[in-house]
């Protein structure tokens, strides 16, 4: 199988992430037998949602597509991931100006996302980070950052880790061992939350903790040490 330049296969690498079960040699595979080979930029394009969901089914046997397991609205993103439309998520939440202090008292969250404002990403697969300014009684979409180039990186989790670095806390599906330890060394506090929540009810949901912050969080508002308070909450670890 011929080598892919690097961009198509950073677009067949975020197509995968959103099709459960299918790895990128799976995928690779209906690829070639939809669209034929070598791949290029002209036949990615030409991948229609119908044509995806037809070579994902024929790996079940189910010919017709209609019950292999995936999500229509993951097929239709996976699609634009291969057209090379990244960033045309339509359910993308709109970011909304910040400048440093127009949230006193706010600390910043990173959201593990695949899909639109849903925490549905796992830390090391999620396609992107969505980054909220936060404070006890309001919130503000400050950034979308996408984890494309993460695929390339020496070090992938760590690459993460650093596109976050200015984040207090993140909230995933899920973080292996290993990422978890460079994410609280770059002092980001991993929050994990299994079931496929909204963004905006998990970050309301957490501002009570400003009522009692944590030593973390109360170091992060700037509060004194005579200030900052122990709390307990439901996390990693």
């Amino acid at each position: 199988m011929q080598a892919l330049p690097r961009e198509l296969a950073l677009r067949i690498a975020l197509a995968s992430r959103i099709l459960p079960g299918i790895d990128i040699p799976r995928l690779l595979e209906i690829l070639h037998e939809r669209v034929g080979s070598p791949l290029d930029d002209e036949k990615l394009k030409s991948i229609t949602v119908t044509n995806l969901k037809t070579g994902l089914g024929s790996l079940d046997g189910e010919e017709d597509g209609e019950d292999i397991g995936i999500g229509l609205a993951n097929i239709k993103l996976a699609v634009r991931y291969l057209w090379g439309d990244e960033a045309e998520d339509e359910d993308l939440p709109e970011i909304l100006p910040y400048r440093e202090g127009d949230l006193p008292d706010s600390i910043r969250i990173a959201i593990g996302s695949n899909s639109g404002a849903l925490i549905n990403g796992h830390f090391g697969s999620c396609i992107r980070f969505l980054v909220y300014q936060l404070s006890r009684d309001d919130y503000r979409l400050v950034d979308i950052r996408s984890t494309i180039e993460a695929d390339s990186a020496e070090d992938r989790n760590l690459f993460r880790a650093n596109l976050i670095k200015d984040c207090h806390v993140i909230f995933v599906q899920s973080i292996g061992g290993p990422a978890a330890a460079k994410v609280i060394r770059a002092d980001i506090y991993p929050i994990k939350v299994p079931d496929v929540t909204e963004a905006i009810n998990q970050l309301v949901e957490f501002q009570s903790v400003f009522d009692a912050p944590p030593p973390w969080i109360a170091k992060a508002l700037g509060r004194s040490a005579e200030e900052r308070v122990r709390f307990s909450h439901d996390c990693l670890f």
